[in-house]
């Protein structure tokens, strides 16, 4: 395999296009990037700060050549809450910070072997409802954030009205958008309804008089110890596997094959080395975010120079408390209005691989595996229980896998 991957020139756009869409990026990522410390019991601040510094390793690693933003999945959530619960806060550093190095070993095992035997492993039959599963099982999170069900001080009426206010004015910016204007739809959506809430009253300003203009990110150094390595380790099948979907998923959008250039050891080697960095610092694991995939089919901003702004800006926030407070205030309803439809265009892009690869959905063996990966992926299937849990995306690309090898191929394939 070749190794010779070329820079991404720099963006022809002006630096305030450039700015304003790397900005909306953070935005898109922001609602998710915030939660997932906040659930565990991590810094927000320090989640910007890692996000934005595992995103410049990434395009480090693979020479500016694919338009991700990286950050921490919800895969991670539930095992990061159990090894904080068990192990405390520098133990599960620690143990992230191995997972990360398990990524870097895969990356090398690819880089040997080739990505040939990648195809068959994961064929489109396989992939596509993989990338489904990774959109459409993050639809109640989109849908609870919608509806005020995250949110203790906003009722459902309100809520709604905010969520679909956000959405609409998203959807007419991007399909009836025009110049610049058709590159901020989300940005667009989210000011509208952030206005709309502050006049309805529902905006809580408390954090931001109470933040300073500047402050340190509580950063947290990890410690290591045997039973929360063991816990996080198979924690990285299920990112890893969403990290291949992302790829191609990215990949069917810019219509570039991200597997062969940069190559998927490089993108993986990204991702693991970003992971380690995050979990030095005390930030949650990064990987590619599935949500910047939706953004990116939206706006159509492919320059990888866009998602440096984007961890630029991201580093920034993590200084600047007041500025990072303000973003906090930003309510769930508001976010999950947007997210409705980036998780939905996750979806359709898996949906479109299938498509894309021309095989017959009703064959017994393609209807097996494509419905077993979707019930189980979606419908919260879950096997063994404790420290060894597979569900959710890992679990549906597993099942995926081994169905598609031990059940025989049709003759024409």
């Amino acid at each position: 395999m070749n190794d010779q991957t070329a820079a991404s020139p720099l963006p022809t756009e002006s630096p305030l296009r450039t700015l304003l869409t790397g900005a909306q990026m953070l935005f898109v990522a922001f609602g998710a990037l915030v939660l997932v410390p906040l659930l565990t019991g991590l810094d927000p601040n320090v989640a910007l700060f890692t996000a934005g510094i595992g995103t410049l390793i990434f395009h480090g690693v693979t020479r500016v050549s694919v338009p991700v933003f990286l950050a921490s999945s919800f895969a991670f959530i539930a095992p990061i809450q159990s090894s904080v619960a068990n192990y405390g806060i520098p133990a599960t550093l620690g143990g992230l910070m191995v997972a990360g190095l398990v990524y870097v070993v895969i990356s090398q095992f690819v880089r040997l072997k080739g990505t040939a035997w990648l195809h068959r492993l994961l064929p489109p039959v396989v992939v596509g409802p993989v990338i489904m599963v990774i959109g459409l099982a993050l639809a109640p999170v989109a849908v609870n954030m919608a509806t005020g069900e995250t949110s203790e001080a906003i009722g459902y009426g309100t809520a709604i009205f905010l969520s679909m206010a956000s959405l609409l004015v998203t959807l007419v910016l991007a399909v009836f958008g025009r110049g610049l204007i058709r590159l901020i739809p989300i940005m667009g959506g989210i000011l509208t309804g952030y206005a709309l809430a502050t006049l309805m009253g529902v905006v809580d300003f408390t954090p931001v008089h109470e933040a300073a203009w500047l402050a340190l990110p509580s950063f947290t150094a990890p410690s290591f110890h045997w039973a929360a390595i063991l816990f996080m380790i198979p924690v990285a099948i299920a990112p890893a596997v969403e990290h291949i979907g992302d790829m191609v998923a990215i990949g069917s959008v810019t219509r570039k094959n991200y597997l062969e250039k940069p190559g998927l050891h490089r993108t993986l080697l990204g991702d693991g080395l970003a992971t380690a960095a995050a979990a030095i610092f005390g930030g949650p694991p990064n990987t590619t975010y599935s949500e910047v995939t939706g953004a990116v089919t939206l706006t159509r901003a492919f320059n990888p120079w866009i998602m440096v702004t984007t961890a630029c800006i991201a580093i920034v926030l993590a200084f600047v408390g007041k500025l990072g407070a303000l973003l906090q205030t930003i309510p769930g309803p508001v976010m999950g209005g947007i997210m409705t439809l980036l998780f939905g265009s996750i979806a359709v892009v898996g949906m479109n691989t299938l498509v894309r690869a021309g095989k017959p959905l009703t064959a017994p063996r393609n209807l097996v595996v494509v419905s077993l990966v979707l019930v189980f992926g979606i419908g919260g299937m879950q096997f063994g229980n404790g420290q060894f849990t597979l569900q959710g995306v890992s679990l549906a690309a597993l099942v995926g896998i081994v169905l598609n090898w031990v059940l025989p191929r049709a003759e024409e394939e």
